[in-house]
């Protein structure tokens, strides 16, 4: 799901359409046009994308023979990922290399905090879930408050039941499914002392990564382009040894190569 700029110097998103059933060549001239035109491509896409599309998407890269194309998986809620993929579009129109940029999103998915209000965990196999809470899923009425990221924290609805928060201001959006229920935005965005609240339609991934379509998914982040800037710039930069790009962290998105290991030293001796 692409979202709706969050300033004036986002970046349009380029949405990669019915990947898995339109014609390969079709698809293939489209991402190749898109690469052409751009210099690099990031592709972004949820854990709960189906596998057609994943192993359609792997076939691209590999019949365009490109390390300019980067596949960027997060293990985040889907929309977490439409959030970070927002501000890696925000982060575009800065003057950072695509290698830094395509590496950006790792490091911003420590400054988020993703979950949903369900009405049900009997299907939910991304958080841990245990027995007790298992059953208490059939009861009518039922609701559990829950959180994947950062940390996995599960608690059923209650008066006192609260999930633990950002300790940074942030912003929070919220994606409404079939759950009629205003506690995210009534309770929880008031307890996590959120600056600005904003709501988006509900990512078509959703009900399949949270198991069940009653729900209110939600996710907090940071919205200022030069907070961003200055989290991502102020990261040590490296240069990929096998395609030359600067990165941050120790694995190059594009051509996924690592820093080569330490030659070993030969071992000192000591003649008497």
């Amino acid at each position: 799901m692409a979202l709706p700029a969050q300033d004036e110097r986002t970046l349009p998103a380029v949405v990669l359409r019915d990947v898995d059933t339109r014609p390969l060549d079709q698809v293939l001239t489209e991402l190749q046009a898109v690469v052409e035109a751009h210099g690099h491509v990031v592709v972004v896409c949820s854990p709960a994308t189906p596998a057609p599309v994943l192993r359609r998407l792997h076939t691209l890269r590999s019949l365009l023979e490109s390390d300019r194309i980067a596949l960027f998986r997060p293990d985040l809620p889907p929309l977490a990922v439409a959030v970070l993929a927002r501000q890696l579009r925000q982060l575009a129109s800065c003057d950072i290399g695509p290698g830094v940029l395509a590496s950006a999103g790792r490091l911003l998915t420590h400054y988020l905090h993703a979950g949903a209000l369900l009405g049900s965990v009997a299907r939910l196999d991304r958080v841990p879930v245990d027995l007790k809470q298992h059953a208490k899923s059939w009861l009518p009425g039922s609701q559990f408050a829950v959180l994947a990221h950062p940390q996995p924290q599960l608690v059923r609805l209650g008066p006192d039941a609260m999930l633990d928060g950002p300790e940074f201001g942030t912003w929070m959006l919220v994606a409404r499914g079939q759950l009629p229920s205003d506690w995210v935005t009534a309770t929880l965005a008031p307890a996590w002392r959120v600056q600005g609240l904003r709501e988006a339609p509900l990512p078509a991934e959703s009900g399949r990564w949270w198991g069940t379509g009653k729900l209110v998914e939600f996710c907090t982040f940071l919205p200022d382009l030069s907070v961003l800037y200055q989290l991502v710039t102020s990261v040590r930069r490296g240069t990929c040894h096998w395609c030359g790009i600067d990165v941050i962290g120790d694995r190059c998105v594009f051509c996924s190569a690592t820093p080569p290991a330490p030659e070993a030293r030969p071992a000192l001796t000591r003649r008497t």
